[in-house]
């Protein structure tokens, strides 16, 4: 693993020769050896098709090319930054959520109409989190930011979990997202967004759920 946390708001990555990370562009606090810093023009291993989708929705997250030998030190705002390990599997998460990853990891981007229909666009809209969200797919490690702290919690085909969208900030595992409103229309008026609506997520895999309903 790459990845050390130094403190709940920073994180150590190794760079060894032959290897890569990507990390977002200002994410680097300080570095020590042999270690080069790329603008990545591509989005990361997402390819040209990745990148059309995200500047159509306007989400397109510049990120840079870590090589080289060396310690580099991440950080981004004061954000908390949380390390999750993929195992050959895929994580969900918002692009400006990350913070750096793996250049093992194949990157994607999904529509989020994709898991979940009219109820998966709605969702972009109403919480803000966009039409597309970012996939890392593989063995490696990736560290993401958030509002006071992460805690990951546990989906299983018996027990859904419901997640307020603005605490969302990942999930991984073989898991599908709807959103649902939380309260008849005669309870929503007069009432925010907030808990208005839930994000309910099934199946079977784990929702990285942020301290916090505000966004980065």
């Amino acid at each position: 693993m790459p990845f050390r946390e130094v403190n709940p708001k920073m994180v150590e990555a190794t760079v060894a020769p032959g290897q890569r990370l990507f990390s977002q562009r200002g994410a680097m606090l300080a570095y020590k050896g042999e270690v080069s810093f790329t603008p990545n023009m591509q989005g990361g291993q997402g390819g040209v098709m990745s990148m059309v989708g995200r500047r159509v929705a306007g989400e397109a997250t510049p990120l840079m090319t870590v090589e080289g030998s060396g310690t580099v030190l991440f950080g981004h705002g004061g954000h908390h930054i949380e390390v999750i390990n993929l195992a050959g599997d895929t994580l969900y998460v918002e692009a400006d959520r990350l913070l750096a990853f793996d250049g093992t990891l194949e990157q994607g981007t999904m529509f989020m109409g994709s898991q979940g229909g009219v109820m998966g666009m709605v969702r972009g809209q109403v919480t803000g989190q966009g039409l597309f969200t970012t996939t890392l797919k593989g063995h490696g490690a990736v560290a993401v930011m958030a509002h006071g702290g992460v805690i990951e919690i546990p989906i299983t085909p018996q027990s859904p979990v419901h997640v307020d969208p603005q605490a969302y900030v990942a999930h991984h595992g073989d898991v599908r997202n709807k959103l649902s409103t939380a309260l008849g229309w005669r309870d929503m008026v007069g009432r925010g967004s907030g808990e208005a609506f839930q994000l309910e997520l099934s199946g079977s895999g784990a929702v990285y759920v942020q301290a916090s309903e505000d966004k980065l």
